[in-house]
């Protein structure tokens, strides 16, 4: 966790927090859970905030939707503000010990881990799954320490990628086969399963302190809900949508950088999204050890040393996808 130090060296957080009172009530049984049946075929849609305590910008689109008093044309919606217990503890003067209490909750969703309730997040996440089993198309909101730009994380499926294109922003996709430490929600079961049905998106929707973050998690949200077929975009609020990107482009991760000890340091100050033209080029030291770039025109995604300890991903490093399917890259 983060020391006076550190907490004094933080980018100003200047997005408000949300007053969730109500909101964590839910109407399901489950705290924080609230669940919509349109009473028609569809999909069973789920929308998901607050994995981490510290990223506010998906707790303010499902509070916004959920002050809409919107209910869905087809199908199922979920809305889950997952991580309370995290988010009860966040102070914008010193954000980062508000990303989890015991453990990162994205690094929790494997059966093994479910199934051990020796943590807070764990615990948390076995209460959630069973709305995350029964869902047939996910988006998890989250936000990042560094970049301001939003990228949409979408694993190795084609189905999510094509997904992505189809939605028309963020600009950037990446297509990355998640984290050594632990499985993600967006890849748990049959949403990381070669040839289901299922889509599932995780948007990072810039940096955790800024205003806009907020706005391109509204957008994302209501995108997705027309993309799933929940709603007409004419059901929406026009203003919950953003113009289009002017391009998209994909990049699949080939390497990812992990923590061998919390002595991790960048060679210059990294934001992501840099692109480096020679292999070679000097990222860092890991644990004492210079690590560089493998090939040329190397993409670099989300550089973080916020919460930096062994096994901890803190770079990310990417090429582009050629042809991503259903549109150019």
């Amino acid at each position: 966790m983060s020391t006076p130090d550190a907490a004094a060296s933080l980018r100003p957080f200047e997005l408000a927090c949300p007053d969730l009172s109500a909101e964590r009530l839910g109407n399901t049984g489950t705290p924080g859970v609230w669940h919509f049946d349109s009473g028609a075929p569809g999909r069973r849609v789920m929308l998901t905030a607050l994995i981490h305590g510290n990223e506010l910008c998906g707790a303010w689109a499902l509070k916004t939707f959920l002050a809409s008093g919107l209910q869905p044309r087809h199908g199922t919606l979920t809305l889950a503000f997952c991580n309370l217990a995290a988010f009860d503890r966040f102070d914008p003067a010193n954000y980062l010990p508000a990303r989890f209490v015991d453990e990162d909750m994205n690094r929790v969703w494997s059966d093994d881990k479910l199934a051990d309730p020796s943590s807070q997040e764990r615990r948390r996440a076995a209460a959630l799954q069973p709305w995350v089993a029964q869902a047939d198309w996910l988006m998890d909101f989250h936000s990042m320490s560094n970049s301001e730009v939003p990228l949409q994380l979408t694993g190795l499926q084609p189905r999510n990628i094509e997904l992505a294109l189809q939605l028309g922003t963020p600009a950037n996709i990446i297509a990355d086969a998640g984290h050594a430490a632990g499985v993600r929600m967006r890849d748990y079961g049959r949403f990381g399963a070669d040839g289901d049905d299922t889509r599932s998106l995780l948007i990072e929707c810039g940096f955790h302190g800024a205003p806009q973050a907020r706005d391109v998690a509204i957008d994302q949200m209501a995108r997705f809900l027309v993309a799933a077929g929940a709603f007409a975009r004419g059901d929406l609020p026009a203003a919950w949508f953003a113009p289009d990107a002017p391009r998209q482009q994909a990049l699949r991760v080939t390497h990812a950088i992990a923590a061998r000890s919390a002595d991790v340091r960048f060679a210059q100050p990294w934001r992501g999204l840099e692109q480096l033209p020679q292999a070679g080029t000097l990222l860092g030291w890991n644990d004492g050890e210079p690590f560089v770039t493998p090939y040329d025109n190397c993409v670099l995604i989300m550089p973080s040393l916020a919460n930096v300890r062994p096994g901890v991903t803190v770079l990310r490093l990417a090429q582009p996808i050629t042809q991503a399917p259903g549109r150019p890259a």
